[in-house]
């Protein structure tokens, strides 16, 4: 047995999560099987670990809806509850639903399963993996759904442009055209997942943000979920300082592939490095996925699969190797040596 106490700020406070005849406190007690008191401004939960603490991130998340919106519904409690509920584990493994059209974004491997639950449990993921694996898309799914369940204010999505060596001034046209071919993908799973008008209206409230990397420093993002694409394209201090633009109640997610680094040869991925200095450290989850986890078409498995076995490019003299049954191509005839002109003695060789 275990008992946890939540102070409440003020009366209206308590009123709010309270409800009707304390209606939202049986909701939750009944919901999760737990033992629910109230008395001076106080919510005593009793019964089993982790019923007492899925229990403890209701009334969490239901304050925070009430400073936002200063009024909490019977609906909220049922998102609060179903936010912090385990995950659906069907035959085919864990899903997030995407409320908006009763869509439901479903795990299709062992690997990405282990994505979704450590999505779940932890503030901070990394997860890394080859093309095709679903990391970016599982995580802009679960953005989504926390933010439609009223989890958090606002989805934020990074990439490094690292094409553009992140100084974007030289290139031509205005700032929506300069980083628009480097954030495309991030745009595609949003509107994989949304349909347009919506996701038109969340970006124009700025509910959702898309921009290049640089465009974080100096800021600290609170209520919000920061996905960070390519990961492996940062540096270790471009790493360093997207990792502290962590506020209250955020939650980071970094995806990448370690073996597409575009970086400068010889210098450190941020990816692989933060990895390697914060695995194991409490809520920091490391989702490693292979080829075993690919769900594009399958030939995207079979082309990892030869490039890893080959693991060299391809040398200049194969480019040149005629075509089977082609003619090969005949030598162009010598062009005539040029006549001097008069008084210009011709050059020696």
């Amino acid at each position: 047995m275990q008992a946890v106490t939540i102070r409440l700020a003020d009366h209206d406070e308590e009123l709010a999560i309270f409800g009707s005849r304390d209606q939202f406190l049986r909701q939750v007690r009944d919901a999760l099987g737990v033992k629910v008191l109230a008395r001076n401004g106080e919510i005593r939960v009793e019964g089993e670990s982790d019923r007492v603490d899925r229990a403890s991130r209701v009334f969490e998340g239901l304050r925070r809806r009430y400073r936002r919106q200063r009024m909490i519904s019977s609906q909220d409690v049922i998102d609060a509850i179903e936010a912090v509920s385990p995950l659906e584990e069907g035959p085919q493994g864990p899903s997030i639903e995407i409320r908006e059209g009763n869509r439901v974004v479903r795990a299709r491997t062992d690997g990405q399963a282990r994505y979704l639950r450590a999505l779940r449990d932890n503030a901070l993921v990394f997860c890394i993996g080859p093309a095709g694996t679903g990391k970016t898309y599982l995580a802009v799914a679960a953005a989504v759904a926390m933010l439609r369940r009223g989890e958090i204010k606002k989805i934020v999505l990074v990439r490094p442009a690292v094409e553009a060596g992140e100084r974007l001034g030289f290139l031509p046209g205005d700032l929506e055209a300069k980083i628009n071919p480097y954030l495309r993908p991030l745009l595609d799973a949003l509107r994989d997942l949304m349909d347009y008008d919506q996701l038109r209206r969340y970006m124009g409230n700025d509910l959702i943000e898309i921009a290049p990397l640089a465009y974080m420093r100096g800021r600290t993002l609170n209520e919000a979920v920061i996905i960070m694409d390519e990961g492996q394209n940062a540096t270790v201090s471009q790493m360093k300082m997207f990792l502290t633009r962590m506020g209250t109640d955020a939650r980071i997610v970094v995806t990448g592939d370690v073996t597409q680094v575009d970086l400068d040869p010889g210098t450190p991925d941020g990816l692989s490095d933060a990895v390697r200095r914060l695995d194991g450290i409490g809520g920091i989850g490391v989702v490693r996925l292979d080829r075993a986890d690919i769900v594009r078409h399958p030939l995207v498995q079979a082309i990892v699969d030869a490039y890893e076995r080959t693991g060299s490019p391809i040398a200049p003299d194969l480019m040149a190797s005629p075509i089977p049954g082609a003619e090969p191509a005949s030598a162009p005839p010598p062009s005539p040596s040029p006549t001097p002109e008069p008084g210009i003695a011709p050059e020696r060789p």
